[in-house]
């Protein structure tokens, strides 16, 4: 890993610094998405933090360290860490994963109030997908089914995107949760069918809503006695 798998916009910030400290730093970045993408947390908790001691005023060495706490459930310091990133950048691309946090300590309405903010108008639209799925998580915690499936039924019901196997899985467990079984058992096949990655149990969610039970080939009481096969 040399750093050069970072994006431009990350090298960019990485300027601000030496050649030599911007390297380093860059090959931990990296580091940082290899571990999390092996679910190696505490590997990838030690690179953002060596990240952040080595240049933690970059907007995406901060980001970093709050993607690490944001998939260990850490949501008070994930914040705190996305909430920096965004005051260094001036980004708002990490709205999502802000209101995100604030649904996981709790806070649902300063989440749907953040949601609502000003900010929200200069996310792309992928952003604004993730945006409307969280969204639609808080309204079904907040027991507003009926809002958590409308909020989402426009973008779902849209042409098919890179994010559109999440979209429509969201949708699908919304509707799920409002006791729409047939709909959702569509809506997770429509997920499935653009799920080429498998970056979601779709395809498992339809079987298990056919009644599809999978079972070893051999049960443990009904496995061949080695000692009488030919």
């Amino acid at each position: 890993m040399t750093g050069r798998e970072l994006d431009r916009g990350v090298h960019q910030q990485l300027r601000t610094l030496s050649k030599e400290n911007a390297d380093g730093v860059a090959g931990h970045l990296v580091m940082v998405s290899v571990r999390l993408e092996e679910e190696d947390y505490p590997a990838a908790l030690a690179h953002a933090e060596t990240a952040v001691r080595r240049a933690g005023r970059v907007p995406a060495v901060r980001e970093a360290m709050g993607m690490v706490a944001y998939r260990t459930g850490e949501w008070a310091r994930a914040l705190s860490e996305f909430r920096t990133a965004k005051r260094l950048s001036g980004s708002a691309h990490l709205l999502p994963l802000m209101v995100d946090c604030e649904r996981g300590l709790g806070r649902l309405d300063r989440a749907l109030d953040l949601a609502g903010s000003s900010d929200a108008a200069s996310l792309n639209a992928a952003e604004q997908v993730e945006l409307a799925i969280v969204v639609s998580g808080v309204r079904r915690d907040l027991g507003q089914v009926d809002a958590a499936v409308l909020g989402l039924e426009p973008l779902a019901a849209g042409p098919d995107r890179p994010w559109s196997a999440r979209l429509r899985y969201a949708y699908a467990d919304a509707l799920l949760a409002r006791g729409d079984q047939a709909k959702a058992r569509d809506w997770f096949a429509r997920a499935a069918a653009v799920d080429a990655d498998e970056t979601t149990d779709a395809a498992e969610r339809v079987d298990e809503l056919d009644g599809v039970v999978f079972t070893d080939a051999f049960e443990d009481d009904e496995l061949p006695d080695p000692g009488t096969e030919d």
